[in-house]
């Protein structure tokens, strides 16, 4: 094995990855040595025991993610037995679509790497300086594994900017088209792979689509449908499905989506959702299941006040929009705000529009976005399911 560059880390930082988390802050860091942005490194306490080995980042303040507990070789044939143990999982436990993602960065124990799949087509990102460097092992070891007809690099995460890493969509194999379609839980969706949200569509909300189709019914209110998602897959259950989204582009795919499964009761509508939930609490309009699945609104934590305020807002016009024994679902992809901010921000909201509310369900995102028990950060979208009595 070759050797590794070495860095070391004070008692906190080996604290930390004794608990299980993968991280390693600069604070903590006590030697860098002779590092460069990128390598794979071998992680030692102040004492000289070796920790494991991480990816080493000259600018984040996140400077070592955990790859292995051991000294070891990062290569393609590491990369390959990640890889393939990551689908080996997704085997168990996602059916009834052909998209899904395969490695979900820290979930799968590497760090930095986000691989989806859209049928035959395959969309990654590389969010270290780390999984960076090492795009065409990875590439390799996914054409291999997977042969798909092209491999699309969507580095352009706002996230890349703290490895001062450069925002960019690439091609690295085969040929993307504009567009494809694929299939999810009975409807056939058309994804944007080069410039829609995330890799392409929401993935991870898979699960919780047939979840809101199990309670749906009645007149529904779908806020913030970007391509349709929820909407699309409650209009079998309901009279009448109204989605609105502040993206033109987002609703013309949405609309495509809609004829593409010969839906006649969903309608979209290019508009701002605290405009419109405000002006129908005004005019008395009233729904039967409304989904509230608004973007982040806490990109970090000095943004969360404001974000609980958004969430208590929106929340707030939907229960007041709600008939009796109506069903409010509401989301929150925000990594700061946490299942009990949801519930006790919905609480509040509930008592200020007068209702009487008790939870159906408690759900997060899909199990092919797995989460590791110790690092809290993998867990980050809640789902819930509540009903007006």
């Amino acid at each position: 094995m070759p050797e590794l560059p070495e860095v070391r880390v004070s008692r906190k930082g080996a604290n930390r990855i004794a608990s299980g988390h993968p991280w390693i802050f600069s604070s903590d860091v006590i030697d860098r040595g002779s590092a460069n942005p990128g390598d794979a490194v071998r992680v030692l306490e102040a004492a000289g025991r070796c920790l494991g080995t991480a990816h080493y980042s000259s600018t984040s303040q996140i400077t070592l993610r955990m790859l292995s507990s051991r000294a070891e070789t990062i290569d393609a044939a590491f990369l390959r037995n990640r890889i393939a143990a990551a689908q080996k999982h997704r085997d168990r436990v996602v059916d009834s679509t052909d998209a899904y993602r395969i490695v979900f960065s820290e979930a799968d124990h590497l760090p930095g790497l986000i691989v989806d799949r859209y049928g035959d087509y395959l969309v990654l990102q590389t969010l270290t300086q780390g999984m960076d460097r090492l795009l065409p092992e990875i590439s390799l070891c996914l054409q291999e594994l997977f042969s798909p007809q092209a491999l699309i690099a969507r580095n352009d995460a706002p996230t890349r900017s703290k490895e001062n890493l450069p925002q960019q969509v690439t091609v690295v194999q085969g040929q993307a088209p504009e567009r494809v379609q694929i299939q999810m839980n009975g409807l056939r969706l058309w994804v944007d792979l080069l410039g829609g949200q995330k890799t392409g569509v929401f993935l991870d909300q898979r699960e919780n689509y047939l979840a809101a189709r199990r309670w749906a019914h009645g007149d529904a209110l779908d806020c913030f449908t970007f391509t349709g998602g929820f909407a699309l897959h409650v209009a079998a259950c309901c009279r009448s499905v109204e989605a609105i989204d502040s993206s033109a582009a987002a609703l013309a795919l949405a609309e495509d989506n809609r004829q593409a499964n010969s839906l006649a009761n969903v309608s979209f509508r290019e508009a701002n959702t605290f405009d419109v939930l405000s002006s129908y609490d005004g005019a008395g309009r009233r729904f039967d299941f409304i989904v509230l699945d608004p973007p982040a609104f806490a990109k970090s934590r000095q943004h969360l006040d404001a974000a609980f305020r958004a969430y208590k807002e929106i929340n707030l016009r939907a229960l007041r929009l709600l008939r009796a024994g109506g069903i409010l679902l509401s989301c929150s992809c925000s990594h700061h705000v946490l299942e009990a901010d949801l519930l006790s921000i919905v609480a509040e909201a509930a008592l200020d529009a007068r209702k009487q509310v008790r939870i159906l369900e408690r759900r997060t995102q899909s199990l092919d976005h797995p989460v590791l028990l110790t690092v809290p950060e993998t867990l980050y979208l809640k789902c819930l399911i509540l009903q007006v009595l």
